[in-house]
């Protein structure tokens, strides 16, 4: 027999790469973990950004509001008193006239509502600082007007009357007319000028009330009932400055009056008789 040559034994094939392919799968993980780790961080970046700018926007347009609004309050008020002064010239007064001449003269309330019948000078919100009042407080004619800004509840009472004349004006935007509203310091002198004169009120202090407490706005304030026996300026406004979860209260009492025939108060002369 012829020896055979042994059979080659073939080689077993080689094993797969056990290592590399959890490495390949744990690689492309890490890889997408990382795409959407940059994705998110992306975005993040991008809110982020945004919330910035709308938060930088939603401030200069509220301080540029402010100043637009303001100026222009401020300018319409102005010739609001030279209409009154014209008015007195002519004779077109509908004021009540009073027995006693110390008494002051009560203006009759405009026959409706958006109507501007006076202007409300206050020097602690600035020396030539004006604005418009006109009847009612409807937020988009009368309050976020950018020729009046100031207004008057109706229902409560007119210029120098025995009783409550309530006033209310923004803290914020639409030229913010109660903007310094916090700054008034006891003895502080508020004018109110109709065709007929200036009605000077004394600030006397600060209130803070629920949105609800409307008996602030009674013929005595806050004393719902009760018959007056004082002239009161109430001006309400927002608190605090960037929300509307309380009212903030300024009270203030009549002093005096002056007639038109006889001329501005002292402290506000200049400015009238200048525009005048």
């Amino acid at each position: 027999m012829h020896d055979s040559e042994p059979a080659e034994t073939p080689e077993p094939a080689p094993a797969a790469d056990t290592a590399a392919a959890p490495t390949r799968s744990a690689a492309r993980r890490r890889s997408a973990a990382a795409t959407r780790l940059s994705v998110t961080g992306v975005l993040g970046e991008i809110l982020v950004t945004a919330g910035v700018v709308v938060m930088l926007f939603l401030g200069w347009y509220m301080w540029l509001n402010d100043i637009t609004a303001g100026a222009e309050q401020q300018q319409a008020a102005e010739e609001v008193q030279q209409e009154l002064q014209e008015q007195w010239e002519r004779g077109e007064s509908t004021a009540e006239r009073p027995v006693d001449p110390g008494e002051p003269v009560i203006s009759a309330a405009p026959a409706e509502e958006g109507e501007v019948f006076g202007t409300l000078i206050v020097p602690r919100f600035g020396p030539d600082w004006v604005r418009s009042i006109a009847s009612g407080v409807d937020v988009k004619t009368v309050l976020n007007s950018y020729t009046v800004g100031v207004g008057h509840y109706t229902q409560t009472q007119m210029p120098g009357e025995m009783g409550n004349f309530a006033l209310a004006g923004h803290r914020r935007t639409y030229g913010a007319a109660f903007g310094d509203i916090d700054k008034l310091r006891l003895g502080d002198r508020i004018y109110v000028e109709t065709v007929d004169g200036w009605y000077e009120y004394v600030f006397r202090g600060l209130e803070y009330v629920w949105p609800t407490g409307v008996e602030v706005l009674e013929p005595v304030p806050a004393a719902p009932g009760v018959a007056p026996t004082d002239r009161v300026l109430t001006m309400t406004s927002c608190n605090p400055r960037f929300s509307t979860a309380e009212r903030i209260i300024a009270y203030a009492v009549y002093e005096t009056w002056y007639p038109r025939a006889d001329g501005p108060p002292d402290e506000i002369s200049g400015v009238v008789q200048a525009r005048g």
